[in-house]
């Protein structure tokens, strides 16, 4: 989908703007947001462009830096954290050979950590693109992981 097209799907209006830069984000290879989107979003929705920054810095699904063909968000809240979110990182680490903030020399996979991912009831949770992955033990992120490198 063009920017233009992303652009026509919304009102002109303020409350439009998460969901504008989510779209945008989706037409950048890389998935993320140019400077050039930001200023597209600020001017559609009548915001000042630090406002537009601001959104884009605070809220952990977006990125101003090319990452990886699947984004694997692992959850750090507390409910999360008790539950053995670190555990679930160090089975990630081995299994991606990266690190928080990293994208994998093949562009397939890049590690976030998000706040919370709604899935408290089955923490430790991460999230791979869409798909809510609980109940972390390290066999379960080592298969989600093979998942999406086999395409899924």
């Amino acid at each position: 989908m063009t920017k233009e097209a992303v652009l026509a799907r919304y009102p002109p209006a303020p409350e439009a703007l998460l969901a504008l830069l989510h779209d945008l984000q989706g037409t950048n290879p890389g998935q993320y947001l140019l400077p050039e989107d930001l200023e597209l979003a600020a001017r559609h929705v009548g915001l000042p462009l630090s406002r537009v920054r601001d959104a884009v810095t605070f809220y952990s699904m977006f990125s101003l830096r090319p990452r990886g063909r699947h984004i694997v968000r692992l959850c750090v809240s507390p409910h999360c954290h008790v539950a053995g979110a670190w555990s679930a990182l160090d089975e990630l680490r081995r299994a991606l050979g990266v690190d928080v903030g990293e994208t994998t020399p093949d562009g397939l996979f890049t590690l976030e950590f998000t706040s919370c991912l709604g899935a408290c009831g089955v923490a430790p949770a991460m999230m791979v693109d869409d798909e809510v992955v609980g109940n972390l033990t390290p066999e379960k992120v080592r298969a989600a992981i093979a998942r999406y490198r086999e395409g899924r």
